[in-house]
């Protein structure tokens, strides 16, 4: 079958980039400790505005683990514009969707999507902060993680090795990461099929490649409750129907940092206000960036490089063997939990 074809190649194209991804993710969360994250992001102002960009844009986390932990940072005291920051920067880029990025889309996009997103951050966070400025800044919680909450009297916690770091990095990259995002990774994959198999090259031609087009794009992600991830596959298939790089990228950008679920704890949270300066930051950056990848794009005569979309039908054995692996840790997803209820009772003597 065609579309079953279509849909295993693009695993087999995905998953060695996957899952170097999310093994890179795994040892950021080692090396980045979330205590340390509220520190750099605590005090107010331009400064913990763009730590927040620079912080949240390599962190592995999808559109829905940035929202707790952007709790966390605002309980932590960050201002209204260093929070925003953060939630823009985490969901819209990371070191699994750059990695797949570049496997799916070629290195222009592999260095776009980051940038877009940096700045995309810092607009929105500058906006948040100057439209809904706060009158008195959050204060400082404790956490029971300052290390000035021991006492002296505590037995003292060996730091973890190595081997130890490596081995949590491998369990949370291929067991947290994957549970996270398999349900969206599997949605983006098989839109991506679809729209691949089905969809003509002219569908998206008749809304051009200049801003309508974009807006276009903004309408279809703004709703979507989708990955950073699970995204790239979509815009690889919507290219490949025929919208522009720079459509592309607004979908890429507004899909992750603007679902549902955001927008309502950014209101919840932060404000109506808050909300408005938010989406007028995020899509108004979102089409200026698109826009200027289109204009590089025909300046510099780029192709488009849309590997997975171009790979002829042999694959090398070690790739398809990855994309069993792959494969595999994705099902666990769904039946790790079925056959944890299977097992029966232990006896009451």
């Amino acid at each position: 079958m065609n579309l079953l074809n279509i849909f295993w190649n693009l695993v087999i194209e995905s998953a060695p980039w996957l899952l170097i991804g999310y093994l890179l993710a795994g040892i950021i969360k080692q090396v980045i400790p979330n205590e340390w994250i509220h520190k750099q992001l605590a005090k107010p102002g331009f400064l913990s505005i763009v730590k927040g960009a620079f912080i949240g844009a390599p962190l592995p986390l999808c559109s829905c683990g940035v929202i707790p932990t952007a709790l966390a940072v605002r309980k932590a005291g960050a201002s209204k514009g260093a929070t925003s920051s953060f939630l823009v920067a985490t969901p819209e880029t990371g070191v699994d969707s750059i990695s797949f990025s570049y496997a799916v889309l070629g290195p222009i996009f592999a260095i776009a999507r980051p940038l877009s997103a940096l700045l995309s951050a810092i607009i929105a966070g500058m906006l948040v902060n100057k439209f809904d400025p706060e009158d008195v800044p959050v204060a400082l919680e404790e956490t029971t993680a300052s290390p000035c909450c021991h006492s002296k009297n505590q037995p003292s916690v060996a730091a973890p090795s190595l081997t130890e770091k490596l081995v949590s990095a491998v369990r949370y990259g291929y067991g947290r990461m994957i549970s996270d995002t398999a349900k969206w990774l599997l949605i983006g994959l098989l839109a991506a099929t679809i729209i691949t198999a089905v969809v003509p090259q002219s569908f998206f031609l008749r809304w051009g490649d200049g801003v309508i087009a974009m807006l276009v794009m903004v309408a279809v992600g703004l709703p979507m409750y989708i990955c950073a991830t699970a995204s790239t596959p979509v815009a690889a298939g919507l290219l490949f129907a025929g919208i522009s790089p720079g459509a592309a990228l607004v979908f890429m950008l507004t899909g992750p940092a603007t679902n549902i679920a955001t927008m309502g704890v950014i209101r919840e949270q932060l404000g109506t206000r808050s909300l408005l300066a938010y989406l007028t930051g995020v899509i108004g950056t979102a089409v200026i960036c698109g826009l200027v990848l289109n204009q590089l794009y025909t300046a510099f005569g780029w192709p488009l490089q849309l590997s997975m979309l171009a790979q002829g039908e042999a694959y090398p054995l070690w790739r398809q063997l990855l994309a069993i692996l792959l494969a595999a840790l994705v099902a666990r997803v769904w039946l790790q939990p079925f056959f944890a209820r299977k097992q029966p009772l232990p006896e009451v003597a």
